[in-house]
């Protein structure tokens, strides 16, 4: 938000003390904190500081084995899943998956990256090489799926990633495309139980249709912007009209 004069940004700093006394009492005294850094957001939610993003929010990120557990506890449809630890786990994964599924990595991966179709026990011996847990999940053909991005309570964006057909994988980083066809009321009424349920207030939740239901695949708290650049949205001006709307 820097360079927006109606909102006060003071930057990260990873040493309280390196914030002025002005600064230190701003933050302190502030009645909610805007983008705290994940960092900041588990000390502000010790102190019982509301921020924006929520803490939840913060410690959902790029963790797709706490996500996985989540949805499993609280009954959102999410593709078959497991995770398997150590080498004699690893090699029970041919008792729950048959070629193809996908192989992820477990944890600190967006964009598409770490995401892998395999289609045999080589693929899969050169994914366990390197990944560490293994992260497997069953391969649902689709052509597209869903970004669907909530900010607050509320669905700000959403549209459908088509895929490139010589490529599974349907990321914007990756090839896919922006599509605005009308999206299932089914999955954006789940997206929106899901973000509130798991307690995440900014998120894109990928979603696919398989058999005509709904899916979670995972909650993206580092989604890009190309989505709203290709509608015609100002990212950073939308955003700051939420803050000071009070909305976030």
């Amino acid at each position: 938000m820097r360079g927006v004069p109606s909102i006060h940004t003071l930057g990260f700093k990873p040493v309280f003390e390196a914030y002025t006394p002005q600064e230190q009492r701003l933050i302190l005294e502030a009645e909610k904190i805007y983008y705290p850094t994940a960092f900041y957001a588990d000390l502000f939610n010790a102190m019982g500081k509301p921020t924006f993003p929520s803490f939840h929010t913060y410690k959902f990120a790029m963790d797709k084995i706490k996500q996985t557990a989540i949805f499993h506890m609280l009954g959102i449809p999410h593709p078959k899943t497991r995770v398997f630890y150590g080498e004699t786990q690893k090699k029970t994964i041919l008792d729950f998956f048959s070629f193809p599924f996908i192989a992820k990595k477990a944890r600190g991966s967006a964009r598409g990256r770490g995401v892998f179709l395999i289609h045999n026990r080589e693929d899969l011996a050169l994914y366990l090489k390197h990944h560490s847990p293994a992260y497997i999940q069953e391969y649902l053909p689709i052509d597209r799926d869903m970004r669907i991005i909530i900010m607050g309570k509320k669905i700000r964006l959403a549209f459908w990633r088509v895929g490139d057909p010589d490529n599974f994988k349907t990321n914007l980083s990756q090839g896919g495309a922006v599509c605005f066809d009308s999206l299932p009321r089914e999955a954006l009424d789940l997206a929106e139980r899901t973000a509130l349920s798991c307690g995440w207030d900014d998120v894109g939740i990928d979603m696919v249709m398989h058999g005509g239901r709904p899916y979670v695949l995972e909650g993206n708290m580092k989604y890009g912007t190309k989505g709203f650049h290709t509608a015609g949205i100002d990212y950073k001006t939308m955003l700051a009209g939420l803050i000071l709307k009070g909305e976030l």
